[in-house]
């Protein structure tokens, strides 16, 4: 083995007498380590985006959230939420209850959903550090809405003449009511705009916040109904350890989701993304190993004299085809490192200076991590060893024998 290794490294160091096949050489070079930088870079970038987007609801979302088996709400009595708050995994948790309602603000309206909370709220999700102006302030008729459903009905801060609308069907069967055609079939709330959040488009659109007594009584609920519980768990508490703990507590009726589990569609699809990208990349690697192919059939024919020399002097046709696939193989790890260095400078170089924007206050966001420099130095390895393995191939009894 040290010998096929020494005479690789020889012929990875030396030039060939062809300029041609020189020329071939460094282009192949040239093409790994573009290929392997760029895999790595795009790798980073999705991570980096996937990290991003996930942000989103890491700040909307709490640690663990209790949902009913069946129906929309159920009953958080006192006794349950005292020992809820005895319980030494759960940091605070917080009620709320979430309705479909229709607003209207200066003869523009919107469907979107209120979502009534207590107190801890703030202090379990972190939702107040998405404000984008105002206040966090849900004391009494105040409410708190994303910058998109606060311009779509333009909204404006503490704007007390001019009130938001809020209706909800009252509940129960038939449309018209018990009182029939002289009773509102709806429930109304009006509400001044205390704050603004941003976080994303979507969210921004959908929520708006009041205080639980005040939408209980809007949708004509029980002090004790709510549709959800959200947990924020206490530091180095393991998840499996809290979820046994809560479920304990609320009974076999809950069911509690993740951060993971309540936003399944977008971690679904940043996972369909990142590995239709890998393997996109990997396709490009490989027709660019082909390469690689290429240049160790040139190398092979172009040392033809050197190959029948060391199989006179006592050489094996396999210790011959092991010289060549080691070449092939040391090509490909050297061209792999150094497009991993090249990568790595400029997805640090990102990080910490941000000089790719998206826009001129937002830099494009990117992640470095090990486990994607170990799965381009593994398909880079795979798929060398493969072009190197056929390359080598080539060497046989005919080629030693002729001329």
């Amino acid at each position: 083995m040290r010998f096929p290794l020494y005479i690789a490294k020889r012929y990875l160091r030396s030039k060939s007498s062809q300029n041609a096949v020189n020329i071939i050489n460094a282009v192949t070079f040239a093409v790994i380590v573009i290929g392997s930088a760029a895999l790595f870079i795009v790798l980073s970038g999705f991570s980096g985006l996937k990290s991003f987007s996930v942000s989103f609801s890491n700040t909307f979302d709490p640690d663990l959230k209790a949902f009913p088996l069946t129906g929309k709400t159920f009953v958080l009595d006192p006794t349950t939420a005292e020992a809820l708050r005895a319980l030494p995994e759960v940091a605070s948790f917080s009620a709320e209850l979430e309705e479909r309602v229709y607003l209207t603000h200066n003869k523009k309206s919107s469907i979107a959903y209120i979502r009534g909370v207590d107190s801890a709220y703030s202090r379990t999700t972190g939702i107040d550090s998405a404000l984008f102006t105002g206040q966090w302030d849900l004391i009494g008729q105040q409410t708190v809405t994303g910058i998109g459903l606060a311009n779509l009905l333009n909204l404006s801060v503490q704007d007390y003449r001019s009130p938001l609308i809020v209706l909800t069907p009252k509940p129960g069967k038939g449309g018209l009511g018990s009182g029939g055609l002289s009773e509102k079939p709806y429930n109304q709330v009006s509400l001044v705009l205390s704050g603004v959040y941003q976080l994303e488009k979507n969210l921004d659109q959908k929520y708006l916040f009041a205080e639980l007594p005040l939408v209980q009584s809007l949708l004509e609920r029980d002090y004790d109904q709510v549709s959800a519980v959200n947990f924020k768990l206490a530091p180095d508490i393991d998840e499996k350890t809290a979820r046994t703990a809560i479920a304990n507590v609320m009974g076999t009726g809950i069911a509690l989701k993740n951060r993971r589990q309540l936003n399944q569609t977008l971690y679904r699809m940043l996972n369909t993304e990142n590995l239709a990208t890998y393997l996109i990349f990997t396709l490009v690697l490989i027709i660019a190993l082909f390469n690689v192919v290429g240049a160790i059939i040139m190398m092979v024919l172009d040392k033809q004299e050197h190959s029948r020399t060391l199989y006179s002097l006592g050489l094996t046709l396999k210790d011959l085809r092991r010289i060549y696939f080691i070449q092939g193989v040391l090509v490909t790890a050297a061209g792999g490192l150094i497009g991993l260095v090249i990568g790595s400078i400029l997805i640090l170089s990102q990080q910490y200076f941000g000089w790719l924007k998206i826009t001129p206050s937002l830099a494009y966001p990117v992640s470095y991590e090990l486990l994607n420099v170990l799965l381009v130095l593994v398909t880079i390895t795979v798929l060398g060893v493969l072009a190197a393995k056929i390359a080598s191939n080539r060497i046989n009894y005919k080629l030693l024998k002729s001329g």
